[in-house]
């Protein structure tokens, strides 16, 4: 826990060099995970965001963002705000297998309904797509048509990337969980990312579905309205630096 997080912040937004840049909350680290909870820090630096009016961009999977709603809705109306919640399966069983310590997608849903009358942009992350796992037109569909009414601003699709520790981590969790489709995997990842034929097929799947729910893909257009285009191009990522205090850039 960075418990400095506050003070740190606190110098580089009071810096001259300073240019209120976009900060993005969450990029790399849930910062609304459960120790949040008790240490409260979000609301500190919410308030911090709020007094230099600084814009932001948070991503979460928890609706403890909720107890922080009344600092959003205000930092909304001064400045760019973006409130991001990544759902990939409506399915709370493989949900809790997938991410045991992340709230139900019901309740992540709930953050996007609570927003969406509010003057923050919201939008639906669907990331990673599992291939055999949340890959289904039936799971696609049914996620899709929750975030249209959501009404949410964007949704960013994105099937799934192994790579390095990562996909070892990922092939023992199918090898325990899904063994029926371990071979699979690896055949359809011989390299980084899905093949071609894999990735056609499944756009193939989302491009409709993202028509007919009236959903668009590109996030930047809500940013373009509220922010100065030269600050549209630097984004400033706080949340999962393990060696600094808590600021890299990216």
């Amino acid at each position: 826990m960075k418990t400095n997080i506050v003070e740190v912040l606190e110098k580089q937004l009071g810096a001259k060099s300073w240019k209120k840049e976009i900060i993005n909350i969450g990029g790399v680290c849930d910062s609304y995970q459960p120790e949040e909870e008790k240490y409260g820090l979000m609301r500190k630096v919410l308030a911090l965001m709020i007094e230099y009016k600084n814009p932001v961009t948070i991503s979460t999977k928890s609706d403890l963002i909720l107890r922080d709603y009344d600092l959003l809705e205000e930092l909304s109306e001064l400045t760019y705000v973006n409130i991001a919640v990544t759902v990939t399966t409506m399915d709370e069983k493989l949900s809790t297998l997938l991410e045991p310590l992340a709230p139900s997608p019901e309740k992540r849903f709930s953050v996007l309904q609570a927003f969406k009358d509010t003057t923050a942009i919201t939008g639906l992350h669907m990331m990673p797509i599992l291939p055999f796992l949340t890959d289904s037109p039936q799971n696609l569909n049914q996620v899709l048509s929750l975030a249209a009414e959501c009404k949410v601003d964007y949704t960013l699709p994105s099937v799934l990337y192994l790579k390095g520790e990562t996909r070892k981590h990922f092939f023992d969790f199918l090898a325990c969980n899904f063994p029926e489709h371990l071979d699979p995997y690896r055949r359809l990842y011989a390299k980084g990312g899905a093949d071609r034929i894999y990735k056609a097929e499944l756009y193939g799947v989302l491009t409709p579905l993202m028509e007919k729910y009236h959903l668009s893909g590109d996030y930047m257009k809500p940013m373009e309205t509220k922010l100065p285009r030269q600050k549209q191009l630097k984004l400033t990522d706080f949340s999962g630096n393990p060696n600094g205090v808590g600021f890299f850039k990216k």
